[in-house]
């Protein structure tokens, strides 16, 4: 016995120029059929959120799929599973497709070698699913870009889901960028964690879809933008602060990978900060507010 809910949607060419478009949608629980063998020209993200039961893949090996998890179909490669005869179930599904799939791959959000993975919480991905689900009523003129940015956020929240990062995200990188001020090498910062360089690189490819050079590089950055758009520091200071001993070699570093100048980038911000610099983040349920100003 199961129960079944599902849509499917065929978006037009300029649709498929946002980068992500949904193909389809469906809502299902119980001893669901067995899908497959097939093979798909297109991607799905399975949520498993409870129950159990097994994948096969190419290689004809049989792993066993147990909530919450995520299977990742992926194109062009063949695939079978199905929940258990005993307990069934509890699955929801999203078919898409676009060019931003290949980047969301390569950024190692979508993982076509690691097809079952296990999640902390399957939530907050149904709850994407559930708003694709939602904008799929008749008639809705938003269908197609409404369906398309709840797939960006799906799979946000499934790469912030996966069972091997922590509350505060992957380990490796929350250290990554906690040390990424001090004057240390790959090699050091691998030694931290008990790593060979290799093994670092490939910790931080999975988990940032990147080196950690560019890692540590792209939080380095982001301080100094933070720094100059809301402290009146000198540029030499603010390369010092985020690890740069050579205020030149910094500002020749900003200008390559943020296309302007430190000068020019404080220049165009444009605004005043009143009250002094802090790297606390706010608490949403009380965020900060700024006093009337005196008159």
């Amino acid at each position: 016995m199961y129960h079944t809910w599902m849509r499917y949607f065929t978006p037009g060419p300029v649709h498929h120029r946002l980068g992500l478009v949904c193909l389809g949608v469906g809502l299902q629980h119980g001893t669901l059929p067995t899908v497959g063998p097939r093979t798909l020209d297109h991607h799905v993200a399975v949520v498993v959120s409870a129950g159990g039961g097994w994948y096969r893949g190419s290689d004809g090996r049989r792993t066993t799929v147990t909530a919450p998890a995520l299977l990742w179909l992926t194109p062009g490669i063949p695939h079978h599973y199905g929940a258990d005869p005993g307990t069934g179930w509890d699955e929801a599904f999203v078919d898409f497709s676009g060019p931003a799939t290949a980047t969301y791959t390569e950024l190692g959000y979508i993982e076509p070698d690691r097809p079952v993975v296990p999640l902390s919480d399957a939530a907050p991905a149904r709850a994407a699913i559930g708003r694709i689900a939602r904008a799929a009523r008749p008639g809705n003129p938003l269908l197609e870009v409404e369906t398309g940015a709840a797939v960006h956020e799906l799979l946000v929240a499934l790469r912030r889901a996966r069972a091997d990062t922590n509350a505060d995200g992957d380990p490796v990188l929350a250290a990554l960028a906690r040390d990424a001020f001090q004057p240390l090498a790959i090699a050091d910062h691998a030694a931290r964690h008990g790593m060979t360089p290799a093994e670092l690189r490939t910790a931080v490819r999975r988990a940032a879809g990147c080196s950690p050079k560019d890692y540590l590089l792209t939080v380095r950055l982001g301080r100094a933008k933070e720094l100059l758009a809301a402290t009146e520091l000198p540029v030499a200071a603010v390369a010092r602060r985020v690890g740069y001993d050579d205020p030149a070699y910094f500002s020749r570093l900003f200008t390559r990978r943020v296309g302007t100048a430190p000068i020019r980038f404080r220049e165009q911000q444009g605004r005043s900060v009143h009250g002094g610099w802090s790297d606390r983040v706010p608490d949403p349920e009380h965020p900060p507010t700024i006093p009337p100003r005196s008159v």
